[in-house]
């Protein structure tokens, strides 16, 4: 596993790739890979062998639960600790307290955010896409959190270039912060811009006090042998980040 460095002692952060060494074969070209979604059309088995391989690839750092959600682009934030929810729970943010306890979160082309407090005795996982970014769910996920959080990791996700959108969207974000102006650059078209998913991120995070944000340096879209991508391909797996306290 690859984690990412400079957290609080005890969490540890990463997302998967497209490459694992213990990758089931697929039937269908498009889905090879690693992928960890069910809501693809995957081979469910499959699918569940991976998720079963991250439990073992987790188990060394001491984690013995792990939580997955269905995600909706939505702005529900849930705390989950000692429950064991018998259905998957509806959302795109997950806290917990408990320590060895694996958050999950799935995305190819939306941005992953965790989120941490600084002593390493809480942390967030959450889904942003645009849509969830412009409603709030970064906002929301802090909001749910016990403790302050005081540092936030991007994992990967489309990058400005290759993620080309309305006029609409860029209004959804400047009508709430209309310093975000600075994260859309025009677009090829009358009415199009290029987003920034990390720029927007960051602001957010940094107008709640966050000013230790890490990552935000990868390309979903372009990195097409490290990273699943929705708008290369629209049939396509899943990545997960994730974050654990040992």
């Amino acid at each position: 596993m690859h984690f990412v460095q400079g957290l609080p002692q005890g969490v540890y952060v990463g997302q998967t790739r497209v490459h694992h060494e213990q990758v089931q074969p697929s039937a269908q070209p498009e889905l090879a890979g690693f992928n960890l979604a069910l809501h693809v059309n995957d081979d469910p088995a499959r699918v569940q062998t991976h998720r079963m391989q991250l439990l073992k690839d987790f188990q060394p750092y001491g984690v013995d639960k792990i939580t997955w959600m269905t995600q909706t682009h939505s702005m529900i934030c849930h705390t989950i600790n000692e429950q064991m929810p018998f259905e998957a729970l509806i959302g795109d943010g997950l806290v917990t307290q408990r320590k060895q306890h694996a958050l999950m979160m799935m995305t190819a082309d939306c941005l992953p955010v965790v989120l941490s407090n600084a002593d390493g005795t809480e942390v967030a996982n959450l889904h942003a896409g645009w849509r969830g970014l412009a409603g709030g769910i970064i906002e929301n996920t802090i909001a749910a959190m016990q403790t302050k959080p005081t540092w936030a990791w991007l994992g990967a996700a489309i990058s400005q270039p290759c993620f080309e959108i309305g006029a609409e969207v860029k209004l959804a974000f400047c009508s709430k912060y209309p310093e975000l102006n600075s994260a859309f650059q025009a677009g090829k078209q009358d009415g199009k811009f290029y987003a920034d998913l990390y720029a927007i991120a960051r602001y957010i995070l940094q107008q709640h006090g966050i000013a230790t944000v890490l990552g935000g340096d990868q390309c979903s879209y372009c990195q097409a042998d490290e990273y699943f991508s929705y708008r290369r391909e629209a049939k396509t797996g899943r990545m997960a980040t994730f974050v654990f306290m040992a």
